[in-house]
């Protein structure tokens, strides 16, 4: 992997993506606000496996959530109540084809879709949901079956590495065409059952005649999310066909640019579907509060 290759921005680090649970949490650490779109729903007492609170014992409690050190401490008997979990199931879905390996600020495309991915994962993994991965690359797609906690999820960041690096060496090697999205999404309904959610970080090109179905299809089953990862600064020039330079001095082209500007700079809708639009030159804290704040990922 040539220099270039492995510049901040352009490669993709487990540990990096590893650090954006901290970032997460601080975004997420104010008030619950569960009546905005994206407010994140407060935990919830029941039969879990974290404790939530200890109790005095009342009359009809179990006893055998009997918490001995509350207990001995007070001469009453105490209990412990724990945490719901909330087994929802999400798949991450990555879009990696070759047309995301683009950026002129921060970021390459491909390395803002992982990170919105990364901090989407860790606010579900945090509320007690499981985590899978599906990454589009131009070869086959990195598939990560859905787990919970932070075992899970460190799961779906090694996969995320995995297919960005493999999807990074193949843009040189000249695979430069995208495969319709639609056709890349066949598979993702049969990865995860009836019920779950998905959520799909992509640039939504080359989308495919079928996707509008395609999406609709899993909808009725299933509850699609859309992100969409943009550059503020390729979206304001006219869209087509651009040639460009790669490293080692071949030449290629690229299809940037945009057909219109969104009348609302943080929504569009695309396929049918509200996408949440982040832009690949902010700041990983101005993308971490735009998710707090407006993606309603933790909110069921």
């Amino acid at each position: 992997m040539t220099a270039a290759l492995q510049a901040p921005g352009v490669a993709l680090g487990s540990q990096e993506l590893i650090a954006l649970r901290r970032v997460m949490l601080q975004a997420t650490a104010g008030p619950v606000l569960a009546n905005l779109p994206g407010g994140f729903s407060t935990r919830r007492k029941g039969h879990g496996l974290e404790v939530a609170d200890i109790r005095e014992y009342v009359p009809g409690d179990d006893i055998r959530h009997l918490d001995r050190n509350a207990t001995a401490r007070t001469g009453r008997m105490h209990i412990r109540q724990f945490q719901q979990e909330r087994d929802r199931i999400n798949l991450l879905v990555a879009d990696f084809r070759p047309s995301m390996f683009w950026g002129l600020r921060r970021a390459l495309r491909s390395v803002a879709a992982a990170e919105a991915l990364a901090l989407i994962g860790w606010s579900i993994v945090e509320s007690g949901g499981r985590v899978g991965l599906f990454a589009i690359t131009p070869d086959k797609p990195v598939i990560v079956p859905p787990r919970g906690r932070q075992r899970g999820m460190l799961d779906v960041i090694g996969g995320l590495v995995q297919a960005h690096a493999s999807a990074l060496q193949a843009v040189p090697a000249g695979q430069g065409e995208d495969a319709p999205l639609d056709q890349a999404l066949s598979r993702v309904e049969r990865l995860v059952p009836s019920g779950s959610e998905l959520v799909i970080a992509s640039g939504f090109d080359a989308p495919g005649a079928a996707l509008e179905d395609r999406l609709a299809s899993l909808a009725r089953r299933r509850t699609p999310r859309l992100v969409l990862i943009s550059d503020e600064a390729v979206r304001n020039i006219p869209r087509g066909r651009y040639p460009v330079r790669l490293a080692d001095g071949r030449r290629a082209r690229l299809t940037l640019g945009s057909d219109s500007a969104s009348q609302n700079p943080g929504e569009e809708e695309i396929a049918g579907l509200p996408a949440l639009v982040l832009d690949a030159g902010e700041s990983i804290e101005q993308t971490a509060q735009r998710i707090a704040s407006a993606f309603p990922a933790g909110q069921h």
